[in-house]
């Protein structure tokens, strides 16, 4: 059974910078996809940033490209996701998630396995 632990989440002024982690357990971590999602107040969960296994090619919304980057730590089995030049649309719960397939993934329907969430609030 996989586990994702979403952390660092909070409250963050407009313009600021927050660095979520997801720590997995219970499989092999580097060679399977791993993704951050959103969901806002009132609207569906969407796709910010996903990282391919083995190769680490990435992927990103068009809404958060050049202020967030996601990365991983193998050794750790941790993914990273660092967001700068928060927005007050940034504000929503964020959603660690993982593939058991290696290529990198962007649908909600591809992810086989989900945290809890970590809520992220931007404030203006």
């Amino acid at each position: 059974q996989v586990q994702l632990a979403e952390s660092g989440g909070g409250l963050v002024q407009a313009g600021g910078s927050l660095r979520l982690s997801c720590a997995a357990s219970g499989r092999t971590f580097s060679m399977h996809a791993m993704a951050w999602f959103r969901q806002a107040p009132g609207k569906e969960r969407e796709f910010v940033a996903g990282i391919s296994g083995w190769r680490g090619a990435t992927d990103y919304a068009d809404s958060v490209k050049g202020r967030f980057t996601i990365s991983r730590d193998n050794a750790k089995n941790t993914v990273f996701l660092q967001m700068n030049s928060l927005k007050p649309e940034d504000t929503a719960v964020y959603y660690c998630a993982t593939s058991l397939r290696m290529s990198l993934q962007t649908r909600l329907g591809e992810m086989d396995y989900w945290g809890k969430g970590t809520l992220v609030t931007v404030s203006s």
